[in-house]
This record gives structure tokens, sequence and C-alpha cells, in this order.
């Protein structure tokens, strides 16, 4: 059975080009369009990792990861943050708030498919 994975960017763009990145390497993709609107779709089913930009309209990336670790079906998923963003206070914001990896754009996709698939264990 695929492996579901969520990726949340408010650019279209981007959730299409990682989107094909992990539909090619088998995965199954849920698209939120900001932290807001990807909390409304972890309604229970099983998600093995999140993809998060940091920078979004209505939820930002931080505050959405705070929001997911406070969701007991989700507490323990592992969350990569993709973005611009490259400062360590910044990279230290998201660690505490609970993000896994940090890979900052313009990524290559087989750097983000390998901390995917480090992340993704059985």
């Amino acid at each position: 059975m695929a492996k579901t994975i969520m990726i949340v960017d408010d650019s279209a763009s981007m959730r299409q080009v990682v989107g094909i990145a992990l539909r090619g390497a088998n995965y199954t993709v849920i698209e939120g369009r900001d932290g807001q609107d990807a909390l409304t779709k972890l309604d229970g089913q099983k998600v093995h990792l999140i993809i998060s930009d940091v920078n979004m309209p209505n939820m930002d990336g931080i505050a959405f990861v705070k929001a997911v670790k406070q969701m007991p079906n989700y507490r323990f998923t592992p969350i990569i943050m993709l973005t611009t963003e490259s400062e360590d206070a910044k990279k230290r914001e998201g660690q505490a708030a609970g993000a896994k990896a940090w890979v900052v754009k313009p990524f290559k996709p087989e750097v983000l498919l390998g901390a995917v698939q480090k992340l993704c264990l059985p």
C-alpha cells in the first residue's frame, strides 16, 4: 500500500512540482493551500509525512506544525519544512515547533525524496 504524504504550500505550482516528484516515487498525495486548509484535511486518515512551506497566508507553516503536534492522530507524524527561509533562527523555530527536516527552495527533487525516504520508514 502506498504511503500518504500531505503537501502544504500556497503556491499551486510548487504543490504540483512536489506532487509530481512524490507520485513518481509511488506516494499518495494530499494537498493543502495553507495551514488552515491542511488542518481541515487531517480528518483521521493516516498521513505518513507532511511537507509544509513556512510563509503562507491564513496560517503559516510554523503555526501549522504547532497545531498538528497538538492533534493526537498526528503528533508523531514527521514534518519537512520546504521553504525559501534559510536563516538559522527560523530553522530553530521550526525545529522547536516539531519539524524534523528543513529543505530550502529551490530544491532538487532527489534531495527532497531522500529526506522523505529517511522519514517515511515502514
